[in-house]
């Protein structure tokens, strides 16, 4: 079965409607390309061109319609999964009186298998449509004979609107692992990815996961800034994770303030985008899994920041009272 067919009853199988990618209307603008005469003319194609008819780069009839379409879709996918996947997350993280809340409005981890089953649905649609993307912009490379495909998709990665490139599916690979450990009243679970596993390397840990279609997914948990396992992690908008603390020192504020009081101006360590710091997630299901695995180090971690920790809010009250003394 063709892709796009599975793509189709994928999509039309939901209970709910959720935004796609829609690889028909995509496929409809490169084919009229080819057949296009005016394109044809106005940009006659070169000597050595293959046998079948092709539109020149910069063609009106593909850029004009074909990239702002596939951006705007691109868009609506990740706010969709986004946010449906922070909600889910809010779920099972409520602590409190707010977990009290929840489980009163019926929205509670209702039960160990049904929290699976919701988490394994939202990758799935955040995989497909990851598929979905690349196969459009690989078929429209093929079509023009150039990489304008790959550098559109550099282009969404700095735009934020590459799904593979959300927290959140990192956090959801988490929570996998996580549920899968934790075993709640040694039920059975369901299996969120086929291979989704947290191994350690040379002492470098990273999340890797492999997704139909051929897919894979590895994520480092190093600390670009530390050079040692992300501790507190936090994500950027650019999808870069570091420690916490790291990341308010790369910013030049104090864990006092929070990294999303940093300048609009500060830069990520490793791309060196500005303005990625406001945006900044926290992966709580990813502290929660690295302390589990990596237990001794975390110990020992946990007591330098402690005392790092300490000192900064110290410093910052001292700054404040002399501040508010006029000193």
């Amino acid at each position: 079965m063709k892709f796009c067919k599975t793509y189709q009853e994928y999509m039309q199988g939901r209970e709910r409607e959720l935004p796609g990618v829609g690889l028909k209307k995509l496929k409809k603008i490169l084919k009229k390309c080819r057949t296009d005469p005016h394109s044809q003319d106005d940009h006659p194609a070169p000597a050595a061109a293959l046998p079948t008819p092709n539109c020149p780069h910069q063609c009106p009839v593909c850029d004009g319609s074909f990239f702002p379409s596939l951006l705007m879709e691109m868009s609506a996918v990740v706010g969709c999964f986004n946010d449906r996947a922070q909600k889910l997350l809010d779920i099972h993280l409520a602590k409190g009186f707010k977990k009290y809340y929840v489980w009163c409005k019926g929205k509670a981890e209702r039960d160990h298998v049904t929290l699976i089953q919701e988490g394994q649905d939202l990758v799935r649609y955040a995989m497909i449509n990851a598929i979905a993307v690349r196969k459009i912009l690989k078929k429209y490379d093929k079509v023009h004979y150039s990489k304008q495909g790959q550098e559109f998709k550099s282009q969404a990665q700095k735009m934020h609107v590459e799904i593979l490139q959300s927290p959140w599916l990192c956090e959801l690979m988490a929570l996998h692992i996580n549920l899968r450990e934790k075993q709640v009243k040694k039920r059975k679970t369901a299996t969120l990815f086929d291979a989704c596993l947290l191994t350690v390397t040379d002492g470098k840990p990273s999340l890797s996961c492999e997704l139909f279609d051929s897919i894979k997914l590895d994520i480092d948990l190093t600390c670009s800034i530390c050079l040692d396992t992300v501790f507190d992690p936090v994500a950027l908008s650019c999808g870069h994770i570091f420690c916490y603390i790291c990341a308010c020192s790369a910013a030049s504020v104090t864990i006092v303030d929070g990294i999303k009081t940093a300048h609009a101006k500060k830069k990520c360590p490793l791309c060196r985008e500005a303005g990625v710091y406001e945006g900044a997630v926290h992966l709580e299901e990813l502290n929660i899994l690295l302390s589990r695995r990596c237990h001794e180090y975390w110990e020992q971690r946990l007591q330098s920041e402690r005392a790092d920790r300490i000192r900064q809010a110290k410093e910052h009250w001292e700054k404040q009272c002399r501040a508010f003394m006029g000193v």
